[in-house]
């Protein structure tokens, strides 16, 4: 990926609290408290400085961090408390110039991880007990404004100065970039009306009009912030089912162990091959199968989207015993109410929706020594096609329990009901199954025989790479997510796809379009028409 205004730069996912430069993190009995403190001369690339506490790539990965070490380091946890370092500035969103100087991919890339981080908040709410509370201490604008809103509820300081907005409309000539638009109406309810107004108004609204407009739902003086805010969190924290106890430490990862990653430049793939696991035991440990299984496939598919850009097909590939995958989804079935199952169940869930949402080609190739089972088929549910090779002692794949609504979609589906558009046939689980049972069942694309299958694979994959990127970004988002649609998949659908656009047009992003021009003091000139 290129850096804003720079040679390209080779984005890490990898980072610990001792490498923070932007997030503090403290710890309370049931309380933490993430506070947003940004050092404005520490961006992930050159040419900008993050002022007036504005983000870039590298504060959110660092957000992501710290949310993994709430969840598995600290079980005691029951609220997260979101909130500022600086006086009288919560956040000023992404930092504009970055975004102006940023390339077209950079902008797009940056504002899909920071939208499944703020989906990360909304989803540990949901499956792991963790309540998030953010306490607005100051001015609160565009993708500040957003971070907010994916919290369960919000509190914003009345000191008649400080406002909350969602400026990027009337200001930067493009959209909130994750999820402000949607949240605001499908979430917290906001009359269209009021909203409307809110997204047009640059300098946003104050503390009473905000609760009035239901843009928050607490306020309170400045002297009696900190306590408000503190009573709250602990009255969520009686919400939490989480047990305390001891965690588990995330050491870091180093090399890859168990997904091995293989780019072919002149071919335009990358081949993805996943282990399976030799053992059905819980360890409580970083080093865990599924949990490592989580990590690593979750740096492979960040490091793939944001550092090769131009590798447009991922073939996924798995090696193992099926059946040792099917011991170990039962018993992650049996044990899934222990916190820390549960915690590397969702691991393994928003690290698999990566997966549906990255503008990507994927093929899963199942091949002698494969292990599509259980919680794997979720990858060849995953790719686009599935090509299974039809031969005497060839490979199998097999259905779990897990299979059914663990691992869902953002929309909330699962991947077996998107397979097949709703209408799911009858289907045993943790039977194997060859390639003749899985063709007939309609559980893969193609099942060729020896004669045919490696000309099948290679024609396929040549003619994948001769067609258009930009074609096979829009038809795979259509095609992936059948059925019901919902407020993530709006988010990621329809606003991104308008984000997408909008952040390539003259009016936007030209030499005289509003998101170049903002703080030289030039007034924006925009084409009227439109399209």
């Amino acid at each position: 990926m290129n850096a804003p205004d720079g040679p390209p730069v080779a984005v890490s996912f990898d980072t610990e609290p001792a490498r923070y430069h932007h997030w503090k993190l403290a710890f309370d009995g049931p309380l933490a408290t993430l506070t947003l403190d940004i050092n404005e001369d520490k961006g992930i690339a050159p040419g900008y400085k993050l002022k007036l506490n504005s983000y870039d790539l590298g504060v959110d990965i660092e957000l992501h961090d710290a949310l993994n070490r709430i969840r598995f380091e600290h079980p005691e946890v029951k609220t997260v408390v979101v909130t500022s370092g600086k006086s009288r500035m919560f956040c000023s969103g992404a930092n504009i110039y970055m975004l102006g100087l940023s390339t077209h991919a950079w902008k797009v890339n940056f504002c899909k991880f920071t939208n499944e981080t703020r989906n990360g908040l909304e989803d540990a709410s949901a499956h792991s007990g963790l309540k998030f509370l953010a306490a607005l201490n100051g001015t609160t604008a565009g993708g500040g404004y957003e971070l907010a809103l994916a919290c369960d509820e919000i509190a914003m300081v009345d000191d008649r100065s400080s406002t909350v907005s969602l400026p990027e409309v009337p200001l930067l000539g493009v959209l909130p970039g994750t999820g402000g638009l949607t949240r605001i109406v499908d979430k917290r309810r906001v009359r269209r009306d009021l909203a409307d107004v809110f997204c047009t108004t640059a300098e946003g609204v104050r503390a009473d009009r905000a609760k009035e407009w239901k843009l928050v739902d607490h306020t309170a003086k400045p002297q009696e912030f900190q306590e408000r805010v503190k009573a709250r969190a602990l009255e969520l924290a009686k919400l939490s089912d989480r047990p305390g106890g001891e965690g588990v430490k995330l050491m870091p990862l180093g090399e890859s162990r168990l997904v091995r990653v293989e780019i072919d430049p002149a071919a335009g793939t990358a081949t993805l091959t996943v282990a399976g696991p030799d053992k059905a035991a819980i360890e409580r440990s970083a080093d865990w199968y599924p949990l490592r299984l989580a990590r690593e496939l979750d740096r492979a598919i960040l490091d793939l989207r944001h550092n090769h850009l131009a590798v447009g097909l991922w073939i996924l590939k798995t090696k193992g015993d099926p059946a040792k995958v099917l011991e170990l989804d039962a018993l992650l079935e049996r044990n899934a109410k222990d916190w820390f199952v549960r915690e590397t169940i969702g691991y393994l869930r928003r690290t698999l929706a990566r997966l549906d949402v990255s503008s990507r080609s994927m093929f899963a190739v199942i091949e002698p020594g494969s292990c599509f089972a259980g919680t794997l088929l979720e990858l060849a549910l995953a790719a686009d096609r599935s090509f299974m090779l039809d031969a005497e002692g060839g490979p199998v794949i097999a259905l779990s329990n897990l299979s059914i609504g663990t691992y869902p979609m953002v929309n909330g589906d699962s991947r077996l009901s998107a397979h097949y558009c709703g209408e799911v046939p009858a289907l045993e689980r943790g039977k194997l199954l060859d390639a003749k049972a899985a063709g007939t069942l309609g559980l893969v694309t193609s099942t060729p025989d020896d004669i045919d299958w490696q000309d099948e694979v290679r024609v396929a994959v040549e003619e994948r790479a001769s067609l258009s990127p930009d074609a096979l970004t829009g038809m795979e988002a259509s095609l992936r997510f059948t059925g019901k649609e919902n407020m993530l998949t709006r988010v990621f659908g329809r606003l991104s796809a308008w984000q997408n656009w909008i952040f390539i047009r003259p009016n936007a992003v030209g030499e005289q379009g509003a998101l170049k021009v903002y703080g030289t003091g030039a007034k924006a000139k925009f084409n009227k028409e439109r399209v």
